[in-house]
């Protein structure tokens, strides 16, 4: 009994100590370390009226046209950057962000939609960070090719 339990201990460390070298080399710490990856998930959106928001309290309705809220939730699409129209650095930003604005209300009130999630789930102020897409086309891409945005890559540019 006590010559198995040894044995036993013994063959433990050994695979102990391969893993500890494994490990320490590097080859297999990234897959055994890291934690798993959050699967992909999308939501359908009926079709709904989605007018620009106007004071008060905001329920369903278009900010900017990178920013909405639906059903009391505030949702930044994750894949552009718009200009901006509370803001604007200059006349000709104000005047785009007022086309991506209205553009963007049209493209949501077009017909239902889906919402997938990326790799984060919120973005610094707490906007739920989304991707907008209709039959698998990104809305966002769609405002991208009308010269209404820009496809994010971290910091803002300027539109003036």
């Amino acid at each position: 009994m006590a010559c198995q339990f040894f044995a036993l201990a013994l063959g433990g460390m050994l695979i102990a100590s391969i893993m500890a070298l494994v490990l320490r080399d590097g080859s297999l710490s990234a897959v055994l370390l890291a934690p798993p990856a959050a699967a992909a998930t999308s939501t359908s959106v009926t079709e709904r009226d989605f007018p620009v928001c106007a004071g008060g309290r905001r329920v369903t309705c278009v900010v900017d046209g990178d920013t909405f809220w639906l059903d009391g939730v505030k949702i930044r699409i994750a894949d552009i950057d718009t200009p901006e129209v509370s803001k604007p650095g200059c006349a000709g930003e104000a005047a785009l962000g007022a086309r991506a604005t209205l553009r963007l209300a049209e493209l949501l009130v077009d017909g239902p939609f889906d919402l997938s999630t990326t790799d984060r789930d919120e973005d610094r102020y707490g906007r739920k960070l989304r991707i907008v897409s209709r039959h698998g086309q990104s809305l966002g891409d769609i405002l991208v090719g009308e010269g209404l945005a820009h496809v994010w890559g971290g910091p803002q540019r300027s539109w003036c």
